[in-house]
């Protein structure tokens, strides 16, 4: 394991979390404005639409507190650049917290891209095809106000698709946050990407700049599968 990869554990296991929350003063939405902000959710195709930040868990041992989740709901990507890390073993239910997230980001006027890492990765190799259809590509995954991956590096890329990954990243770095979620940890992705130095260039790209959301070792899917079969109208 490289000492980026190290270093960012060490962060992860960190629960230490700041306690304040940005002031709640944006006026509400014109009609106009939430028209559009469901088109954009839509369009963005989340694989859970009706994702609430407000439903998300907070209880012991997840990491997500109602302060981190009013802070998360109502914060400007545009103007802050940090990477967020969501991590969780298999059943943490990242993916419902990255879409929570997403959805929220969108009504507040963002733009948002949403990716699990398999199908950003055949993306872009369909698009390495066609020069300017590529450049196209990487332009848009760099100057969107948040891309999120999901499922990051659960299974390996190819060295064309990390070094994609390490441009893109490259290019926000200081501009535009990356959202990361993932069931595994940097010493798991240090190890799916093909390159040594491409990994350690791609996880200070991620661990230089990021918050961590660790939610910890709850099998929170299992937890509501067993809640929606005690609901009366739920059969099988």
């Amino acid at each position: 394991m490289t000492q980026v990869a190290a270093r960012l554990e060490e962060l992860i296991q960190d629960k230490a979390n700041d306690t304040l929350t940005p002031s709640s003063c944006s006026s509400p939405q014109s009609t106009t404005q939430s028209h559009v902000a469901s088109a954009r959710c839509s369009q963005a195709a989340f694989p859970i639409p009706g994702a609430k930040v407000a439903e998300v868990d907070y209880r012991d041992g997840s990491g997500i507190t109602p302060v981190r989740k009013r802070r998360y709901a109502a914060h400007d990507w545009r103007s802050d650049a940090t990477n967020l890390l969501v991590i969780s073993p298999t059943g943490g239910r990242t993916t419902y917290l990255a879409c929570a997230l997403a959805l929220a980001a969108c009504h507040s006027e963002h733009s948002v891209l949403y990716s699990r890492t398999d199908d950003l990765a055949r993306r872009l190799g369909i698009a390495r095809g066609n020069g300017i259809t590529h450049q196209k590509l990487l332009k848009e995954l760099s100057n969107i106000d948040l891309l999120i991956i999901d499922d990051f590096l659960t299974v390996g890329i190819e060295s064309d698709a990390a070094s994609d990954l390490f441009s893109i990243l490259a290019n926000r770095k200081h501009r535009l946050p990356t959202m990361i979620a993932s069931q595994t940890g940097p010493a798991h992705w240090n190890a799916e990407l093909p390159d040594g130095i491409a990994a350690d260039s791609i996880l200070k790209r991620l661990a230089n700049n990021a918050r961590i959301i660790d939610l910890g070792q709850i099998d929170m899917r299992r937890h509501c599968d067993s809640k929606a079969r005690a609901h009366e109208p739920y059969w099988e």
